[in-house]
C-alpha cells in the first residue's frame, strides 16, 4: 500500500507574472534553483522547447547515488501555470504543478507536489527519516534562490 503526500509552498516576489513565468518555463534554470548537493544534470539538450508533451531527462544524487529522472510536461498554459509528472525516477508518482498569478505590485508563485514512495513501509520509513528534510531543504533553498534572483517580498509584514 502506498501513502501519498505533498508539499505546498507559495512566495511572492516583486516582478511582473510575464518575466517571472519565462525564467521557470526555461527548463535550463532548474539548475540554479536546485541545491548543489544533488549534483543536478539536465541530460536533454538545451534549448528545451517547453510545451504540453516535452520529455526533459535529469540526472540527480540522492546519498551520493545517482538517479535518473525522466519527467513529462503534462500541462503548459502560459502564463499561469505547467505541471510535471515523472515518468521515470526514484518516486513512485510525483506530480508538481507551478502557478503564477499577478499580485499587487508583482507576482505569486505557488508550487504544489504530490508524491508517494515506493517501497511499502519502507517507503513510509525512508520517508520519515530522509525523504521529508530532503523535500524541504529543496524547497527553502528554491525559495532563497528565487528571493536573490527577483528580490525580497517587501509586502511581509505590512
Amino acid at each position: 500500500m502506498r501513502h501519498r503526500y505533498s508539499i505546498e509552498r507559495e512566495q511572492f516576489v516583486p516582478r511582473p507574472l510575464l518575466e517571472v513565468f519565462a525564467f521557470f518555463a526555461d527548463a535550463a534554470n532548474l539548475e540554479v534553483l536546485t541545491p548543489g548537493f544533488l549534483r543536478f544534470r539536465i541530460l536533454t539538450p538545451v534549448p528545451i522547447r517547453m510545451a504540453a508533451g516535452t520529455l526533459i531527462d535529469y540526472q540527480i544524487r540522492i546519498a551520493g547515488i545517482p538517479q535518473r529522472w525522466r519527467t513529462l510536461i503534462e500541462v503548459f498554459e502560459t502564463p499561469r501555470r505547467f505541471v510535471d509528472v515523472q515518468l521515470h525516477g526514484p518516486y513512485a508518482l510525483w506530480r508538481h504543478t507551478h502557478e503564477f498569478s499577478e499580485s499587487a505590485g508583482g507576482t505569486t508563485i505557488r508550487d504544489s507536489v504530490e508524491y508517494e514512495i515506493p517501497f511499502g513501509l519502507l517507503g513510509v520509513m525512508v520517508r520519515r527519516l530522509l525523504v521529508r528534510r530532503l523535500l524541504e531543504a529543496i524547497f527553502d533553498y528554491r525559495r532563497a534562490k528565487i528571493e536573490e534572483i527577483f528580490g525580497p517580498d517587501t509586502t511581509e509584514g505590512l
